[in-house]
């Protein structure tokens, strides 16, 4: 029986992709695909809205039922990452070929064009191809594909192997931690996340929505998602968390601090303080997609990189 490709649809692959994605995750060697608490914050994340009537440009390949890999983007086109099941790797050329015609976009084109481009007709298309250090035959056709690398676009992904003495912190006097499962306050949230992530002034209400839509992933809980409270009762510090249960680790996203609430401890207490619950669910490893000085500070170390490739064609 030969793998056969179909187009990802979006009422009923969902799970099927959470579940590959879980079966197909290792820390015993760096893994070559997301982690499945990845593709539901992505699939539940406002910005999938603006790439909606797109998701019918991701490839699944199966074997009679079993599904055994997928490339996708992200929030855009013209970014391409591949999942894939080891017992498969006469795919890979297939699958980054796939992803030329299919997740390519225009050449040259502001960001909003590039993603309404849509990889048309006519002119260069560019691709971006991220590929894990460690998948070396993929990594050998990009080559022979005269991709080059885009090191300023690399994904760094660390790890921490959870000890009681790695989850210690302390707050300033008059700061509390809490859960989401102790209060949801959906505008709390929304102005920790919009300050937290740098953006200026007071964040807009119409971010409520999108706000609330983050909660509705399956696995979302928010007695893993955990806020530092100000003396004011603002939330200023945030960390979400994932537990996978099968694999035995925690997946770290998003987390941010209030800028006017930096350097005082903050951030570290609420990354511990998830970290802590889930060790305490049974997690052994806890994971971010980030290679800043605060995690390594925590004690997170290198775990494995996603090389960018980009070519031009």
């Amino acid at each position: 029986m030969a793998t056969k490709i179909r187009t990802y649809d979006k009422l009923k692959d969902f799970q099927k992709v959470r579940d590959f994605l879980e079966d197909n995750y290792s820390l015993g060697t760096p893994p070559l695909n997301w982690c499945w608490a990845r593709w539901e914050y992505m699939m539940a994340h406002p910005y999938i809205k603006k790439v909606d009537d797109k998701l019918n440009k991701i490839g699944i390949w199966e074997y009679g039922n079993k599904m055994v890999g997928m490339v996708h983007f992200e929030h855009e086109l013209g970014w391409a990452y591949f999942e894939q099941d080891i017992k498969y790797p006469q795919l890979k050329k297939e699958m980054l070929e796939y992803a030329e015609d299919n997740l390519s976009v225009a050449e040259n084109l502001p960001a909003l064009s590039v993603r309404q481009a849509g990889g048309r007709q006519g002119g260069k298309k560019v691709l971006h191809a991220y590929i894990c250090k460690n998948d070396i035959k993929l990594t050998k056709i990009a080559k022979e594909k005269r991709y080059v690398i885009k090191p300023d676009k690399n994904e760094k992904v660390t790890l921490m192997k959870i000890t009681p003495k790695l989850l210690e912190y302390s707050l300033p006097r008059g700061f509390k931690i809490q859960t989401l499962a102790d209060e949801n306050d959906l505008e709390k949230i929304n102005r920790v996340l919009h300050r937290g992530f740098d953006h200026k002034g007071e964040p807009p209400k119409s971010k409520l929505a999108g706000r609330k839509m983050m909660q509705e992933a399956p696995s979302f809980r928010k007695d893993l998602t955990v806020v530092a409270v100000a003396p004011n009762g603002n939330y200023v510090s945030f960390c979400g968390s994932w537990y996978d249960s099968k694999n035995k680790f925690t997946y770290i996203e998003p987390a941010a601090t209030d800028p006017d609430f930096r350097k005082m401890g903050l951030g570290r207490a609420v990354v511990l303080e998830a970290i802590k619950r889930n060790y305490e669910l049974g997690a052994k490893h806890a994971l971010v997609g980030s290679a800043k000085t605060f995690y390594k500070k925590l004690g997170f170390e290198d775990f494995f990189e996603r090389v960018c490739w980009v070519r031009s064609f």
